[in-house]
């Protein structure tokens, strides 16, 4: 008998000022059995990070291979962003870099890591694909801290997320790091 998705509810409080992105938001988050907490936090986050109009976590969920788990679709349907979580293959994110104007890569592993495994391999546009990094401590300690019901406050300045989840402060640099 298969398992069933645990539903999650994220009140989330955005202020991205790089942006200048200023959101409350109501997310429902799907954690697959087999979907691990530090990948639905970084979902999360990445989902927080890259909000614009059109944003929604894909319906295929963490085991789809058709659809990022995060994506931003124009008003006509149109796959303008896609963006991966955890540590894709170069396969997968070739063919991302064909299919949408845009492709990011946020990682809750070692980023030095993710980048050696897709280091030497053919990606389309690997110059402009960027790899978001968390310090791991940070996602170790924000992990422990979700519950089924949320409340986030996230504010980026200056490339340094600064977090609230459920009373308790944490921050951390979100670290870039190029494909190319």
């Amino acid at each position: 008998m298969a398992l069933n998705a645990t539903l999650y509810n994220v009140n989330v409080q955005l202020a991205d000022v790089d942006r200048g992105v200023y959101e409350e938001l109501e997310l429902r988050v799907a954690r697959h059995p087999s979907e691990t907490g530090e990948y639905m936090l970084t979902r999360i986050l990445a989902y927080c990070l890259e909000y614009e109009e059109g944003i929604a976590f894909s319906d295929g969920g963490v085991s789809s291979t058709d659809e990022p788990p995060v994506l931003i679709r124009d008003l006509t349907g149109r796959l303008t962003t896609w963006i991966d979580v955890g540590a894709p293959d170069a396969d997968r994110i070739h063919r991302a870099s064909k299919l949408a104007d845009r492709v990011a890569i946020y990682t809750h592993r070692d980023p030095a890591k993710v980048l050696a495994q897709l280091a030497g391999k053919r990606i389309h546009q690997a110059d402009q694909i960027p790899l978001y990094a968390f310090d791991r401590s940070f996602i170790d300690a924000a992990t422990a801290l979700l519950d089924r019901r949320n409340t986030l406050t996230l504010s980026v300045t200056d490339r340094h997320l600064y977090l609230d989840l459920n009373g308790t402060s944490l921050s951390t640099p979100i670290e870039e790091h190029s494909l190319a």
